[in-house]
């Protein structure tokens, strides 16, 4: 049984390291982090921390324990919780402004370098706790906001149930072996990243829904001295006349640019007049938009159809139109063609 959960473990401990790779070049270098420095770059950080974490942890279940026992290790421990929080903050719109203070989350790595192993662990982990529950309370003040993103708040929440088991491990390292430690500590980072990958798979526009839900939660009405209605329909010319929705590179600035409001005025509008996000708008226009063509051209290839209408690849117009339709699109001109 031991050597099974050891197996398991080296097997998560791979797919941490690939998935660091992947996501690193496919989901940090996508548009949703345009502008994001300070989160792409965290984000990179925590990354390389995790996966060298999982290195190390293979060195030790292959009998090499001299990374376990490193300083290095220690300050790794020490540099991932403060990633994930620089990496989430602009994302989750707590504060986009660089100042001074920030870089007394750097006092604690600075200061394990000089603490004795026994006590820089637990310390460690006490951090993590933090950053942990500043994560809940942030996650707890969109929930006024769930009913836009629900799938993907249950993908943040198991992220965060992954971080709180982590957190117990850390407690109880005094009390169980190495052994169980870091293989423990190791699947656990496998999990985080099994669920990471899957969430930027299923939701690839996460980073958009969630920031746009910290946007509308914090804001104050934007919209108080100019006619609502007029937006609207501004709006709905914009897509359903001139079908901006089949720009590729669409973004919240964008066509807030050719509405001439800013992108929180946008947001807010959308938010209130449609009760979704900016995403899940241009997504919904887009199926539509898909729909007819399915019917209508029966010699295009369902491929082309999904990137005439705006999405970028095959998989993510796949994943939407079986959101919104519960069916393949190729599936539902079949559907379809019955009917007629």
């Amino acid at each position: 049984m031991q050597l099974l959960f050891q197996n398991i473990t080296i097997f998560l401990i791979g797919f941490s390291i690939i998935s660091t790779v992947l996501l690193a070049v496919t989901h940090l270098n996508c548009g949703e982090y345009q502008g994001k420095f300070l989160s792409r770059i965290a984000g990179l950080v925590l990354l390389v921390g995790l996966a060298l974490l999982q290195f190390s942890h293979y060195a030790f279940l292959q009998g090499d324990s001299s990374f376990i026992y490193s300083k290095f290790y220690v300050a790794l421990l020490f540099t991932v919780a403060p990633a994930f929080y620089f990496f989430s903050r602009e994302v989750l719109k707590v504060d986009n402004a660089y100042h001074p203070a920030l870089l007394l989350h750097a006092i604690p790595l600075l200061i394990s370098l000089f603490l004795p192993r026994n006590f820089a662990l637990p310390l460690a982990f006490f951090i993590g706790t933090g950053y942990v529950v500043w994560l809940a309370m942030i996650v707890y003040s969109l929930r006024e906001q769930r009913t836009r993103f629900k799938l993907e708040l249950v993908a943040l929440t198991a992220m965060f149930v992954v971080a709180l088991m982590v957190l117990l491990l850390g407690i109880v390292l005094p009390l169980v072996s190495d052994l169980f430690f870091y293989t423990t500590y190791a699947l656990l980072i496998g999990l985080t990243f099994i669920v990471a990958v899957f969430t930027v798979i299923r939701f690839p526009n996460i980073s958009n829904e969630v920031n746009e839900a910290a946007q509308a939660a914090y804001t104050i009405s934007t919209l108080k001295n100019v006619d609502g209605s007029a937006l609207e329909l501004k709006l709905r010319q914009l897509m359903e006349v001139d079908k901006l929705y089949t720009q590729e590179t669409l973004s919240l600035s964008i066509l807030a640019e050719q509405m001439d409001i800013s992108t929180h005025q946008l947001s807010e509008l959308i938010n209130t007049r449609f009760s979704k996000s900016f995403s899940q708008l241009v997504r919904e226009y887009r199926i539509t938009e898909a729909k007819r063509m399915l019917i209508d051209e029966p010699k295009s290839s369902v491929l082309s159809i999904g990137l005439s209408t705006g999405f970028t690849s095959q998989s993510n117009f796949y994943t939407a139109f079986r959101d919104i339709t519960g069916m393949a699109p190729g599936n539902y001109r079949k559907s379809e063609a019955k009917l007629k």
